[in-house]
């Protein structure tokens, strides 16, 4: 099948994320308040470029690190897929990061995940093990029950503890790095449900209302920054995909200290109305974060 044809039968997702970008959706995030942005949107450049432009906005990475800080990144490395799959965040992305912190003085810098398949192989064909080790990171397995230890969700209302992974627990500076794509028992996975990927027991989050499980331990552990990566977006057969038929090229990434501005301004991005993805609406009314985009100061930025 080829790009033109593809982009035909996506049911109207190209023509949907085209005119995100040329006169509709995308606009409505722009607000050109001068001053400290709560979120940065940017596209059309390559994952790498579009980070250094947008953390600049937000006063580079020293805005978020000291010197001689542990730095844990959480992308989404939960497949045992290839990059052009879109099942996990791209590695490319990461590699800057890491970068980024380095530069910043950051003393350990950590990426972790708790996959869905064997995390070895997650690890090594996402790409992302090998962007962590030339960037200069660490990567910590997290496929044993051993490295997770029991904390309290005092604000939850279905998930009230989880056990969380130790690197987590020990991090001075938290950095959240979803893909945006489709879930099959969610419509989207984003910033808030990357972190199921913190924890051992998710089975529970998924027989005790999974929506409200996202959006309680939304509550417990905010991230210091939230980058969602959009370059290669999947928009059907997710969380794992099928093939790269599954995957639409939309080159653009957004940078946030709130999870759920991020989230919802994500589910535009792909589509979808934010209080259609119910933890997003819960998590808003729990306080979490704004879903009320049109209120934010947001910056737009073309590479």
């Amino acid at each position: 099948m080829d790009r033109r044809t593809f982009f035909k039968k996506s049911i109207g997702a190209s023509v949907a994320v085209g005119s995100y970008f040329s006169t509709g959706q995308f606009r409505e995030l722009i607000a050109f308040t001068p001053g400290s942005y709560d979120l940065v949107a940017i596209k059309g450049g390559e994952p790498d470029a579009m980070f250094d432009k947008g953390i600049q906005e937000l006063g580079g990475m020293k805005a978020f690190i000291k010197k001689g800080q542990k730095v844990v990144i959480k992308p989404n490395i939960g497949w045992d897929v290839s990059p052009e799959r879109a099942g996990n965040t791209n590695p490319r992305l990461i590699s800057r990061i890491i970068n980024h912190c380095s530069d910043a003085g950051a003393k350990e810098i950590i990426v972790v995940d708790h996959t869905c398949d064997e995390w070895q192989r997650c690890y090594k064909n996402s790409g992302i093990e090998r962007a962590v080790k030339d960037a200069g990171g660490k990567i910590a397995p997290g496929g044993s029950e051993s490295y997770y230890h029991d904390v309290k969700i005092p604000k939850g209302k279905s998930l009230t503890s989880a056990k969380e992974h130790e690197v987590i627990l020990g991090a001075d500076v938290f950095i959240n790095v979803p893909i945006l794509k489709n879930h099959s028992g969610t419509s989207l996975t984003i910033a808030m449900k990357n972190l199921m990927g913190n924890v051992w027991d998710r089975r529970y989050w998924h027989g005790n209302d999974l929506h409200q499980c996202i959006a309680d331990f939304a509550t417990y552990r905010k991230p210091d920054l939230n980058i969602v990566d959009a370059y290669n977006v999947m928009k059907s057969n997710g969380p794992r995909g099928v093939s790269t038929e599954d995957v639409v090229t939309m080159k653009a990434q957004l940078i946030s200290t709130d999870m759920v501005a991020i989230d919802a301004a994500a589910a535009k991005l792909f589509g979808i109305k934010p209080e259609d993805v119910r933890h997003i609406q819960i998590a808003a009314d729990l306080k979490v974060g704004r879903m009320d985009l049109e209120k934010l100061n947001i910056k737009r930025i073309t590479v």
